[in-house]
């Protein structure tokens, strides 16, 4: 008689219950496949980033190329490639660690499970956690698609188990701070340019496009609010409680107190910017002077 013989993934470690992928990980991928060689899809590499102590919450923030070659129903990896750079990563980074693997390949079949076995059983790999398997679509007409995988050992008896995984998908989402939103949104405003490019703005740039998003965010809630009362637009009741949250938290300030303390602080960082470039011309005519004594002598 033979069996099938299901391993649960959660039989050594907690299976990610939420994957955290920041930016960093997204843009080296995609450097990655712009970078490829000719002819070369998909292109794989490693995850590297934290993982929680009771191993439910894993956060990718930072990945690295590895090169590989598939022949058939084989696949050889870069295996001495991908243990030089991890070794160096790790120094930099001491608290990151390896998770998982991505690839630019949305399929999941045999050459899939063989690579997950190796970042999964690997002396370096992710053992005894579970390794997540990332996907990305990077194809230019087609929208960028992400999953998450973590995988359970399936085989027709326990030695053969660890040659075959199920892959099952896990949540996850994208997180970036306030420093690297900035940055997304400078490239996202790119996108309705002609020729895809974009420039840094000042500043006062930068602040009053701040004001102009937050003046559009007030008049659409302003909107949405005054179509409920009215009874013209549907009433959503997380919504309300959202707004409901979030206006409990704002200061009760008068609307003179919250203009002088914004002028205030207007004037605060326009001072800062005045000194800073007052340094830089400073430095720049010292420098001059200093070339120039040095020609004459």
């Amino acid at each position: 008689m033979s069996f099938l013989h299901l391993s649960s993934p959660s039989s050594s470690n907690a299976t990610p219950l939420n994957v955290i992928v920041h930016p960093q990980a997204l843009f080296t991928i995609l450097d990655h496949t712009l970078r490829r060689t000719e002819g070369q899809e998909p292109v794989i590499g490693s995850l590297l980033g934290t993982r929680s102590d009771d191993g439910t919450e894993i956060e990718i923030k930072t990945s690295f190329a590895v090169p590989h070659t598939i022949s058939g129903s084989q696949v050889e990896i870069g295996m001495e490639y991908h243990k030089t750079m991890y070794n160096l990563h790790h120094k930099a980074n001491p608290k990151e660690i390896l998770v998982g693997w991505y690839s630019t390949s949305l399929e999941l079949n045999t050459i899939s499970a063989l690579i997950h076995y190796f970042y999964s059983s690997a002396p370096d790999g992710t053992f005894p956690h579970p390794a997540v398997h990332l996907t990305m679509q990077t194809e230019p007409s087609a929208d960028m698609t992400i999953n998450t995988y973590v995988s359970t050992g399936v085989g027709v008896d326990r030695e053969r188990i660890l040659e075959g995984c199920l892959f099952v998908p896990v949540p996850h989402e994208i997180r970036y701070s306030e420093a690297e939103r900035s940055g997304l949104d400078l490239v996202a405003s790119a996108k309705s340019t002609e020729t895809r490019s974009t420039s840094i703005v000042s500043d006062i740039g930068s602040l009053e496009k701040s004001i102009e998003d937050v003046l559009d965010m007030l008049d659409r809630v302003s909107a949405y609010v005054s179509g409920v009362v009215d009874g013209t637009s549907p009433a959503n009741v997380a919504i309300g409680k959202y707004l409901l949250a979030n206006l409990s938290l704002a200061p009760k300030i008068e609307p003179e107190e919250l203009e002088r303390l914004f002028n205030s602080h207007l004037q605060d960082v326009l001072l800062v910017v005045y000194l800073s470039n007052s340094i830089k011309t400073q430095m720049e005519l010292f420098n001059t002077l200093k070339r120039m004594a040095l020609v004459s002598a």
